[in-house]
């Protein structure tokens, strides 16, 4: 079965902590044991801000290194998850899950992309 690597896209500026609602961990945590009974789910996770992360990049024959908060950045990968799907509309049906659980004022994004095998 073809796996997935989904990219949850935020604002980062935009969502602080106290911004999620009181029921967000239980709704999310049953979404999380739902996915992983289903046998779906095979590692997910949220990242640290931009602000503890470092880029390097190679240009020129050169690698040069420039250390978080990334300003210029309007979104950013907020975390991730690999899942192992039938296909992927099964693999989009789980992000569309994910998505709902959110506020509706927030602008979210997530990106799935079957991973490459071989």
């Amino acid at each position: 079965m073809p796996r997935f690597l989904t990219m949850i896209r935020i604002e980062e500026n935009q969502i602080s902590e106290n911004d999620f609602p009181k029921d967000f961990g239980e709704r999310m945590g049953a979404l999380l044991e739902e996915i992983t009974k289903a046998g779906v789910m095979l590692d997910t996770a949220g990242l640290r801000p931009t602000s503890d992360g470092t880029r390097a990049t190679w240009s020129d024959g050169r690698i040069s290194y420039t250390d978080g908060p990334f300003t210029e950045t309007k979104e950013v990968i907020g975390g991730y998850s690999i899942t192992q799907c039938k296909d992927k509309a099964e693999a989009l049906e789980w992000a569309k899950r994910f998505l709902e659980i959110h506020p509706k004022e927030w602008t979210i994004t997530c990106e799935v992309r079957e991973i490459e095998e071989g």
